[in-house]
């Protein structure tokens, strides 16, 4: 059986925590890391000695505030989202429904910022949710701009089905990358709840290359898209300028 290394079993501490157990007893972390309990007792006690965890007054142990600052000098995090949401809540105040802001992490996109609208539309979406990129729209978005072999990666990789309208065909898929690199917006209906239907745009870093992507999720039976697309498109090029993207002459 291969060893663990120290900083595996550390990080294995720290990834126990999720969306699902934001709260865990030092009994469910070392079963979670699959460490033994002296094991994890130790590096628990390391973690929360510098700040990455916190213990309550129960007993259970929580992410701490540390890692929230350390956090907060990521480039494509919290930096990425001061510098968007002035654009974000603008979309908002044009739209009144839900507006997102995302960014890829390998085969996922990760979500850095929700405004929540006043659409009772399923989104099954928060701040550091992670949904695969062909599902949604800011996926879309981001794989449709990233390098033509993640493209051929992901495409070829299995594709996870969540309702009858999940795109689960790889001919399909490079369909609509295409249409998206044509049109400028991706557009994904009732790919991870029948009722939801978004619209998203890529945000471009400094150097052109896409470093986001921003959409509005709205009703699927009354959506107006061509209503949409102009405000979304409107709010990614505003924070592209704002990252410091210089569009073409004429672009």
């Amino acid at each position: 059986m291969t060893t663990r290394s120290a900083p595996d079993r550390l990080l294995s501490v720290l990834a126990a925590f999720d969306h699902e157990h934001p709260a865990l007893s030092l009994t469910d972390i070392s079963r979670r890391a699959g460490l033994t309990l002296t094991t994890a007792h130790r590096l628990v006690a390391a973690l929360t000695g510098w700040g990455a965890l916190e213990r309550d007054e129960s007993g259970v142990y929580h992410v701490g505030l540390r890692l929230w600052e350390v956090a907060a000098l990521a480039p494509r995090g919290l930096v990425l989202r001061q510098i968007a949401l002035p654009y974000l809540e603008d979309l908002y105040e044009a739209t009144h429904e839900n507006v997102q802001l995302a960014v890829r992490d390998g085969s996922e996109v990760v979500y850095i910022e929700w405004i929540s609208g006043r659409s009772a539309v399923g989104v099954h979406i928060r701040v550091g949710a992670r949904w695969p990129l062909h599902a949604t729209g800011v996926g879309l978005a981001l794989l449709a701009h990233s390098d033509s072999g993640v493209q051929d990666e992901y495409c070829n990789g299995p594709l996870a089905s969540f309702t009858p309208y999940t795109i689960t065909e790889p001919v399909r898929l490079r369909r609509a990358l295409a249409d998206v690199r044509r049109t400028g917006v991706a557009v994904s209906s009732r790919q991870i709840t029948d009722d939801a239907l978004s619209v998203a745009a890529p945000v471009r870093g400094p150097d052109g290359t896409v470093a986001a992507a921003v959409s509005v999720v709205v009703p699927q039976a009354d959506a107006q898209v061509p209503a949409l697309v102009p405000a979304v498109r409107l709010a990614a090029r505003g924070i592209s300028r704002a990252l410091g993207w210089q569009p073409e002459k004429g672009a």
